[in-house]
């Protein structure tokens, strides 16, 4: 699936068929993913189902299954050229208000 042409809906449905797949790879009930996620078994059913769930919950289930790893690399700012990472650090850097001129 291409996230990019794809709805919210979508990529929300991808998602949480995609930890469905891991889970079933790792040979994990739901239930047993729940307990170690420390979640209610409707959580994580829905999750699977629809990929609705709150970012806790889904960095719990990430925990659980040993995919925490994977977001690492989520948001993280890609530099491509000298003035992008000129850019970048200089937003990082506080700026001083301009000095008022005292007539």
């Amino acid at each position: 699936m291409v996230f990019i042409l794809s709805s919210p809906l979508e990529i929300l449905g991808a998602l949480g068929a995609r930890l469905r797949t891991q889970r079933l790879a790792q040979t994990l009930s739901q239930r047993d993913v729940a307990h170690m996620a420390g979640l209610s078994l409707g959580a994580l059913r829905k999750l699977e189902l629809n990929g609705q769930c709150s970012l806790e919950t889904l960095v719990r289930v990430l925990h659980a299954l040993g995919l925490v790893g994977e977001l690492e690399d989520l948001f993280v700012l890609k530099r491509q050229s000298i003035e992008q990472m000129e850019q970048a650090q200089a937003a990082h850097q506080r700026r001083r208000a301009p000095r008022r001129k005292v007539p």
